[in-house]
């Protein structure tokens, strides 16, 4: 079976291609889960990496689960409960801690359908931009099953908590423009477009200083459940810390000279 993740670079942006179309590129394989906790692992080692962009092989974003092998999972009785929850814990919700710990920015290109873990897996990442075809479906009830990768958890810091129970509750979908109107997505682009897109938008991200980068991401995501003062103390160690730095120093200098 061929690698799940194809990883190309551009300069200090990193494209990762979800590579298995014949399954909708599913993510919650073993290799599949592997193979993304890794790249989250090797990008935060690398501090060449400036930006990340995740996208599918295919006419699909991710299906979510794999459904042959939730068929077989059903199919096979008795079912111990403790051991599927430990299957949770060691499987698919280590791509969740992997984003989660992920220090450099990431834009979810999302090609076409993103259903159940493969919506949340865009709402893991930093920056959603849709094609035209792109769909989104919070679609765990659908098949009596709830969000068990951490979607509860990403879908309403994004969407807000009345939108992410509409979407939880019915596993309704959303195509493009309604992600658009809701905020799950910041663009929608013609399908042939979305990588030129989310390309410009890295390169415009990836020309500031990587450190930097990194620092402003932690400080967003600190800010989503730290106090104010926490988050401030923070800011005031993260800031001494940039302002030591080289690529601060060559950022005003440039400034000044740009002024004549």
């Amino acid at each position: 079976m061929a690698a799940f993740l194809i990883r190309e670079r551009q300069g200090p942006i990193l494209t990762v291609t979800m590579n298995r179309p014949e399954t909708r590129n599913a993510i919650s394989d073993t290799d599949a889960i592997d193979a993304l906790t890794e790249c989250c692992d090797d990008a935060n080692r690398d501090e060449s990496i400036r930006v990340l962009i995740l996208t599918g092989a295919g006419a699909a974003f991710s299906s979510g689960g794999n459904v042959k092998a939730m068929r077989a999972f059903v199919e096979s009785d008795p079912h111990d409960l403790a051991a599927i929850r430990t299957s949770y814990r060691r499987g698919i919700q280590r791509v969740a801690q992997a984003f989660q710990q992920l220090e450099v920015p990431a834009i979810a290109a999302v090609n076409g359908p993103a259903i159940g873990a493969g919506t949340d897996l865009a709402c893991m990442c930093d920056i959603r931009i849709a094609a035209g075809s792109a769909l989104f479906a919070e679609s765990f009830i659908t098949l009596g099953l709830v969000p068990g990768d951490g979607g509860a958890w990403f879908l309403p810091q994004i969407v807000g908590t009345a939108v992410a129970a509409e979407m939880s509750f019915t596993g309704d979908a959303l195509d493009a423009q309604a992600a658009l109107r809701c905020g799950l997505v910041s663009r929608v682009v013609p399908d042939g477009d979305l990588l030129a897109h989310a390309h410009e938008l890295a390169g415009r991200i990836a020309r500031h200083s990587g450190i930097a980068l990194r620092l402003t991401k932690r400080l967003l995501r600190e800010g989503r459940h730290a106090s104010l003062d926490t988050l401030l103390d923070l800011s005031a160690s993260y800031q001494a810390f940039a302002h030591a730095t080289p690529e601060h120093r060559a950022a005003v200098n440039a400034l000044f000279a740009a002024r004549g």
